[in-house]
C-alpha cells in the first residue's frame, strides 16, 4: 500500500469504524509470516482483535503455517484459525467483526495510523526497524535485532533460540543475528534450500513431501534445487516468484514428521507468548478486562477464571 493507494482503502476524512465499538482490543501485527503468524495465532486465540500487514509478494517460505498465503490464495488457515485478504474498509471490519484475522497488503504499515490500534507488533524480522516508532500505538513490541527497548519499542522480544527465547526486553536490544539457522537434530545450514543462481523458481515437489539427499524439489531456471538431506520438505516456496541468487526457498526436516509441518513452531509459540506477556504488562486490564472472560466463556471455560 502506498500513499497513492491509501484513499481506496482508508478514505481521508471517514471514520473508519475500527476504532470505536469494538468488544476486544485491535493489534496490528506488521508482516504475516511463520514467526508473525506465530504471534498472530496466540493473540488471536486470547481475544484480541487481529489485523495483519503483507507486502504485494511475500515470500514466506513455511507457507502451511503463515497468513502471508491469504494475500495470493484470498484465505488462509493455519492450526483451524482463519485469516482473509481486506483490501477494503469494509472488507477489514467485517473480517474483525466475524473474529476473522485480517490481511491487508500494506508494505508500508499506514493502516496502523488509520485504524488506530492500542497494540502494534512489528513481526516483519528484517533485522533493522523498517519504520516502527514508540509513538504508534499505547503499546508498541518489536521482534528481534534492529529495535531498542524504550527507544523504538516499548518491548522487544528475543527471538535467537536458547534460554533467552520469547523473553520480554523492556530495554536494551534482542541478540545480534547470527546468520546460523536453528540446529534441528544436529543440522543447519544443511538443511536450508538455497536458489542456485537468479530466475524464478518452480516448484516440482510440495510440502510434507519426503525427499532424499540429492533428489530435486524444484528448479530456478534451468538449474535443479537439490535437498541435501534426508528428511521431509517443512517449507518451500511458492511457484512464480523470482528470486536472486542464495535467496532461502525451502526447509528440509531431517526429523521426517509430516505433521510438524503443519504446525506452528515452537520458536513461533514462544516468541508469541512472549508478545502476549508484554501487551498485558503494558495494557494492564484492557487486555485482562471482560474482552478475555467472554473470548474464554464462548469456549465453555468460565469455571477456569
Amino acid at each position: 500500500m502506498t500513499e497513492a493507494g491509501l484513499p481506496r482503502l482508508w478514505p481521508p476524512g471517514r471514520q473508519t469504524g475500527l476504532s470505536s465499538g469494538r468488544s476486544a482490543p485491535l493489534v496490528v501485527v506488521k508482516g504475516a509470516g511463520d514467526l508473525a503468524s506465530g504471534v498472530a495465532l496466540r493473540l488471536h486465540r486470547a481475544g484480541l482483535l487481529v489485523i495483519m500487514t503483507e507486502g504485494r509478494q511475500p515470500t514466506a517460505v513455511r507457507r502451511t503455517v503463515a497468513f502471508a498465503e491469504a494475500v495470493y490464495d484470498g484465505e488462509a488457515v493455519v492450526e483451524g484459525v482463519r485469516a482473509v485478504r481486506a483490501d477494503t474498509t469494509e472488507m477489514v471490519a467485517k473480517a474483525l467483526a466475524e473474529r476473522v484475522i485480517a490481511v491487508v497488503v500494506d508494505p508500508d504499515g499506514l493502516i496502523v495510523k488509520q485504524a488506530r490500534p492500542l497494540l502494534v507488533v512489528d513481526a516483519i524480522m528484517a533485522k533493522r526497524n523498517l519504520g516502527t516508532r514508540i509513538t504508534d500505538a499505547r503499546a508498541v513490541v518489536a521482534l528481534g535485532p534492529g529495535f531498542v527497548a524504550g527507544v523504538d519499542a516499548h518491548a522487544v522480544i528475543e527471538t535467537q533460540r536458547g534460554p533467552a527465547l520469547g523473553r520480554v526486553l523492556l530495554e536494551g536490544q534482542a541478540s545480534a543475528d547470527t546468520g546460523e539457522p536453528g540446529d534441528i537434530a544436529g543440522l543447519t545450514r544443511e538443511r536450508l534450500l538455497r536458489a542456485p543462481q537468479a530466475g524464478v523458481f518452480h516448484a516440482e515437489r510440495t510440502i510434507g513431501d519426503l525427499v532424499a539427499k540429492g533428489e530435486p524439489v524444484g528448479r530456478v531456471g534451468d538449474a535443479a534445487v537439490r535437498s541435501q538431506v534426508d528428511g521431509v520438505l517443512r517449507g518451500l516456496l511458492r511457484s512464480g516468484l523470482e528470486v536472486p541468487a542464495g535467496f532461502k526457498i525451502g526447509d528440509v526436516d531431517p526429523r521426517a514428521r509430516r505433521e510438524q509441518c503443519f504446525l506452528v513452531s515452537d520458536k513461533a509459540l514462544a516468541v508469541g507468548g512472549g508478545v502476549l506477556e508484554a501487551a498485558c504488562a503494558l495494557l494492564g486490564g484492557i487486555v485482562f478486562g471482560c474482552e478475555i472472560a467472554d473470548a474464554l466463556r464462548s469456549h465453555g471455560r468460565t469455571s477456569q477464571i
